[in-house]
């Protein structure tokens, strides 16, 4: 194949998939609404199924309805006969998702969903199969084509299944009102649940460990207790412990290209006067919007009497995980 026909061919590849997922727009019917109301009404979990290519996509399924409040599970067809069907219960839903609908290893766990007395969603593309037929509930993902040349590799079929099975996902957060704190709970260890749950309190330094120094500390002290608690500044506090100012090792840079004479200096003849602050119950993804903005790469938290309780360094907050906006 030359270059234009690699390109020809990756945008007709594309063109029919997007077809397919476009054409399921007419295929959310009242038996989409019957998906969500079932799934939403259950006391129990979603099960879904699928062989090969079907089977892939079901797992994936699976992972978008439990980050988003559905609990669900993945059995393999073949499992199920070796023990895995166990692991339904009556008051589960299954989905089968089949691109034929005519699957022998699928057909023969309908008996045995129906001993279980359980809610049957197949999600096919074919509406005459015989799974359609022993289905309680049907979801049309039926393809035109597939985008494979010799129709044979589900291609626009199995993008199909997913888009349907994420609208079905989608529809149940809309109806559940599954917040995005719900999700920051389900997702404690990725960026964005660390973005919108994770608070200051829960990663300052505080303690002994947060550089600090009196206005009337010697400059050489200063400098000491910058470098040896090893966040590039200092709080600067007045008699009473309230902070008024910081020093940061740009202050001392600039110092030094004025003079080398630091004798009689104390920290507050360079400190810089109301450095930016926050409070320990803001998110940390708050802190690192503000470090962005203004520029720095330090905050102090204060308490509600102006003392400094802890700091933040945005090298902190990145290794965590966070990112910006």
């Amino acid at each position: 194949m030359s270059e234009e026909q690699i390109i020809a061919k990756g945008k007709e590849v594309i063109r029919i998939e997007t077809n397919a997922v476009k054409n399921l727009e007419d295929k959310i019917d009242e038996n989409f609404v019957q998906t969500v109301d079932v799934i939403y009404k259950s006391k129990g979990r979603v099960v879904l199924t699928g062989m090969g290519k079907s089977g892939l996509i079901a797992r994936k399924i699976v992972a978008t309805l439990n980050s988003t409040g559905t609990a669900a599970i993945y059995m393999h067809p073949t499992d199920a006969f070796h023990g895995d069907l166990g692991m339904v219960r009556k008051d589960d839903i299954v989905i089968i998702a089949s691109k034929g609908g005519n699957t022998e290893e699928l057909i023969n766990l309908i008996p045995m969903f129906r001993r279980l007395e359980v809610t049957i969603i197949a999600m096919v593309g074919n509406l005459n199969s015989r799974i359609a037929q022993l289905s309680d509930i049907v979801l049309d993902v039926s393809v035109a084509e597939e985008a494979c040349p010799h129709d044979l590799a589900p291609t626009s079929s199995t993008t199909a299944t997913l888009v349907m099975g994420d609208a079905v996902a989608v529809a149940l957060i809309e109806k559940r009102g599954f917040t995005p704190d719900d999700f920051a709970l389900l997702h404690p260890g990725g960026s964005l649940g660390k973005r919108l749950s994770l608070k200051l309190s829960e990663i300052m330094i505080k303690g002994n460990h947060v550089p600090i120094v009196n206005v009337n500390t010697p400059l050489i002290e200063t400098i000491y207790e910058i470098t040896s608690k090893r966040l590039g500044c200092t709080a600067v506090v007045n008699d009473k412990g309230e902070l008024v100012g910081i020093i940061t090792d740009g202050d001392l840079r600039r110092l030094l290209e004025k003079t080398l004479d630091m004798k009689g200096l104390n920290a507050e003849d360079i400190m810089t006067v109301g450095p930016k602050t926050i409070q320990e119950d803001y998110l940390a993804s708050f802190a690192l919007h503000q470090m962005e903005k203004y520029n720095i790469t330090s905050l102090i938290i204060t308490d509600s009497q102006k003392h400094p309780v802890g700091i933040v360094h945005i090298h902190d907050l990145i290794k965590i995980g966070l990112e910006a906006r």
